[in-house]
C-alpha cells in the first residue's frame, strides 16, 4: 500500500501499530543489559563460590527478581505516555531478562543442571534472535512520513503536560524538520510543539546520555587517519586468532564447533581481504560494507561456534565484534552525511565540501 503523503496507510499503521524512530536504540539498551548481567552474574556467582540464597530446603533463584525487574519494566510502559520512560524500561527489562535467561540450562534439563555445557551458545542464540527478529520487523519497509510525525506529537505529550526541556524540544523539533510539509497534521504539531510551555525539569536520562557519548567516541575514531589500517589488522588478527582457538580445540575434523569456527574465520577472513583490496583501490565505501559483513559473519555464526565450544570465554571475541561493528556504522553514517551534503551543494551550484580522511 502506498506511503506518502496522501495515500492510504499500511494495514498495521490502520491497526494503530505505529513505529518508534528510536526504537532501535532502545532494542540495543535492552540487548546489552541483558548480555552484561549474564556476564556479571556469572562472574560474581564464580568469584562467590555459587552461594544460593534462602536456606531450609528452599532456594530463591534469580529467575525470580528477573522476572520482578521485567513486571517493572512493563509496568513503566503500561503506566506512563511520552518517550522519557522508554530508555530506563528498556535497561531495567533488559537486566530482568538477562537474569532470566541466565538459568535456561535449568530450564532444559531434567536436573536443573545451571552449569550445562551448551548454555552459552542457547544464551547467545536467543540474543541474536531477538536482534534478527526486531531488525526484520522494524526494516521490512521504510519508516512512513506519518509514523515520524507521530513521534514527533509523542514528544509533545510530555510537554503538554509538564513542560519541554531545551534539549527533549530540539529533538522534537529536529524530527519535525525531517517531516514533509506534505503530511497532513505536520503544521498542528508544530503549534502544538511551540505551545508547550518550558520547564528545564526533567527525568535524568543516563542511558541517552551514555549512548550519545559512544556514538561521539565512534564518530571521533572512525574519523581517524589510521583507522582504515587499524581495522584491516583487527580483523585479520581476530580471523588467524579464532583459526588458532579452532585448532587447539580440535579434536577432529568432525567436532562441529571446530568446523564451525574455521568455516565463519575463513569466511570472514575472505570478506577482510576484498575489504582490504577495495580500500587500496580507493573505495572506501565497498570496503566498509565488506568490513561489517566480516564482522556479522563473525557474530552471527562464528561466535555462536565460539561460545558453544569455549562457553561464556568467548564473549572477549562478542564484545571486540561489536565494537568494530560500532565504528563502522559510524564511518558508514559519516560517508552517508557527507554524500547528502555534496548532492545538496551541487543542487545549489556550491562546491562540494571536502569528505573527509580516506
Amino acid at each position: 500500500m502506498s506511503t506518502s503523503a496522501g495515500g492510504r496507510s499500511s494495514y498495521l499503521m490502520r491497526a494503530g501499530m505505529v513505529r518508534n524512530v528510536r526504537s532501535g536504540e532502545h532494542l540495543t539498551t535492552f540487548v546489552v543489559s541483558g548480555v552484561a548481567t549474564v556476564l556479571i552474574t556469572r562472574l560474581i556467582l564464580s568469584l562467590s563460590g555459587y552461594p544460593q540464597i534462602g536456606g531450609k530446603g528452599l532456594h530463591i533463584a534469580h529467575v525470580l527478581p528477573g522476572g520482578l525487574l521485567m513486571l517493572i519494566a512493563i509496568s513503566l510502559l503500561l503506566g506512563y505516555v511520552g518517550p522519557v520512560v522508554r530508555p530506563a524500561a528498556a535497561t531495567i527489562g533488559g537486566i530482568g531478562f538477562g537474569l532470566f535467561i541466565d538459568e535456561v540450562g535449568k530450564f532444559v534439563t531434567s536436573d536443573n543442571n545451571y552449569f550445562y555445557k551448551p548454555t552459552a551458545a542457547i544464551v547467545y542464540i536467543v540474543f541474536v534472535l531477538i536482534v534478527l527478529g526486531f531488525r526484520f520487523l522494524a526494516t521490512r519497509r521504510p519508516i512512513d512520513p506519518r509514523e515520524e510525525l507521530a513521534n514527533v506529537i509523542d514528544h509533545a505529550v510530555e510537554g503538554v503536560a509538564g513542560g519541554l526541556s531545551h534539549r527533549r524540544r530540539a529533538e522534537a523539533s529536529e524530527l519535525l524538520r525531517t517531516v514533509s510539509p506534505e503530511v497532513q497534521g505536520r503544521r498542528e504539531t508544530a503549534e502544538l510543539l511551540a505551545a508547550c510551555p518550558a520547564d528545564e525539569v526533567e527525568l535524568a536520562a543516563p542511558v541517552d546520555a551514555a549512548w550519545q557519548a559512544l556514538q561521539r567516541g565512534f564518530e571521533r575514531l572512525a574519523t581517524h587517519p589510521k583507522a582504515p589500517r587499524i581495522a584491516v589488522a583487527v580483523l585479520a588478527i581476530q580471523a588467524v586468532g579464532e583459526l588458532v582457538i579452532a585448532a587447539v580445540l580440535g579434536n577432529g575434523l568432525n567436532h562441529l564447533p571446530v568446523l564451525g569456527v574455521t568455516a565463519g574465520s575463513l569466511l570472514s577472513a575472505t570478506f577482510t581481504v576484498r575489504g582490504a583490496l577495495a580500500l587500496r583501490k580507493g573505495n572506501r565505501a565497498r570496503a566498509v560494507r565488506l568490513f561489517e559483513l566480516a564482522v556479522l559473519v563473525s557474530l552471527l555464526m562464528t561466535q555462536v561456534f565460539q561460545f558453544a565450544a569455549t562457553q561464556f570465554a568467548a564473549a572477549g571475541g562478542m564484545l571486540l565484534d561489536l565494537v568494530m561493528l560500532g565504528l563502522l556504522r559510524a564511518e558508514r553514517e559519516r560517508m552517508r552525511v557527507a554524500l547528502d551534503a555534496a548532492a545538496k551543494a551541487r543542487a545549489q551550484g556550491l562546491p562540494p565540501s571536502p569528505e573527509g580522511p580516506v
